[in-house]
């Protein structure tokens, strides 16, 4: 052993100081030549970790598909309610998203609501009546736990506090079905109000005319173009002004719009003109837009706010009956625009029964078929 040790120590010093010291001589050259493994470290570290993340997400990815394979199959009823709602948070995201644009857009462009493109006007009027439907489900989570009751509302009455990104499509058909039927029930007191304030009329001939409209629509028979314009002056200045109306009218004409009827008078008044002249603007914005360019969605929904019931039409009636309101709402405004206003108004649009608001729709109506004002009836 001790000559194993001293022959190694001469062997080492022989070699010189360099073989004392390997790691530090090996070390040098890479020194020098500026290397350093920190970076190379940190870099593996972060591929590492994306990798990592990647396998999470992938791995949450699978077992969600298993779950709602597993929901499907065995709690059929659940996946659907479970579906819906992943849907309509979706939906909402980016509903949330497109409202962001469009008010970035009228900040930045300085444009009001009124001169936005149909789309965004549309959005943005669906928007604030989800928004106001959604308040109070906001005010009664507020409490401590209060969440399981709004759960438990949410499910038994989807229709009154749901929004419609979380309805089920059998709903939507259903809920949109309740609503025309509210909307129907509603009309018999319109044409009482109607009655009422013809029998009040000073002048004979605008109420034999405006009685025998009502007895008309109570029959099942749709008024042609020409009576219907025939008669816009009784709706100026008259019994039947706005500002004039009964309480009990005011309100069935709420709900007719789907406004809630328990407001003062004023509120009422307020709401249903703001309401007709948001409507007024659509259809302008409509009509630059062209009936044509809707999708079929766009389409029923169109039609379903100016008062058809297109959830069991197909799209070809709902287009014709579209283009035949666009163009009776057109004759309307462009009438009260070539006439000029005298103190007594003859004839009167709904423009001026609602109130005045906003451009007038210019003549022709690009995009929209005339409409036959003489015989028949403006049918759907």
């Amino acid at each position: 052993m001790a000559l194993s040790r001293a022959a190694a120590r001469g062997g080492l010093w022989r070699l010189g100081p360099s073989a004392l010291s390997p790691r530090r001589e090996r070390m040098q050259p890479q020194l020098a030549l500026g290397v350093c493994r920190f970076p190379v470290r940190s870099l593996s570290s972060r591929a590492a970790s994306r990798a990592l993340v990647a396998a999470a997400v992938a791995a949450a990815r699978w077992v969600n598909a298993r779950y709602e394979r597993y929901l499907q199959r065995s709690f059929p009823r659940f996946y659907v309610l479970h579906s819906t709602f992943k849907t309509g948070i979706q939906a909402l995201f980016l509903e949330l998203k497109e409202i962001r644009r469009i008010k970035s857009q009228m900040f930045q462009q300085r444009l009001s609501s009124q001169q936005l493109p149909y789309r965004d006007m549309e959005r943005l009027r669906q928007f604030r009546r989800d928004l106001l439907k959604a308040i109070p489900i906001g005010i009664i989570a507020i409490p401590p736990f209060a969440n399981f009751l709004v759960i438990v509302l949410m499910y038994f009455f989807p229709r009154q506090l749901l929004i419609r990104q979380f309805w089920t499509p059998r709903q939507r058909l259903e809920f949109l079905d309740v609503y025309d039927c509210i909307r129907r029930a509603s009309y018999p007191a319109v044409l009482r109000g109607l009655e009422r304030a013809a029998r009040a009329l000073p002048e004979p001939r605008p109420r034999e005319l405006l009685q025998q409209l009502c007895a008309q629509v109570q029959g099942g028979a749709r008024p042609p173009l020409a009576q219907l314009l025939a008669l816009r002056g009784l709706f100026s200045g008259s019994l039947l002004a706005l500002n004039r109306l009964r309480v009990d009218h005011v309100r069935a004409l709420s709900r007719v719009l789907f406004l809630t009827p328990h407001l003062p008078a004023f509120l009422l008044r307020h709401r249903l003109r703001s309401h007709v002249l948001e409507i007024r603007h659509l259809d302008r914005a409509l009509l630059r837009l062209g009936p044509g360019q809707l999708s079929e969605e766009e389409l029923r929904a169109a039609c379903y706010l100016r008062g058809l019931n297109s959830t069991h039409l197909g799209q070809a009636e709902c287009r014709a009956w579209l283009e035949q309101w666009l163009r009776l709402s057109c004759e309307l405004q462009g009438a009260s625009a070539r006439e000029p206003r005298p103190k007594k108004p003859p004839l009167a649009s709904p423009g001026e029964f609602w109130g005045d608001g906003g451009e007038l729709c210019p003549q022709p109506c690009p995009g929209v078929p005339a409409l036959q004002s003489s015989g028949g009836g403006w049918q759907p």
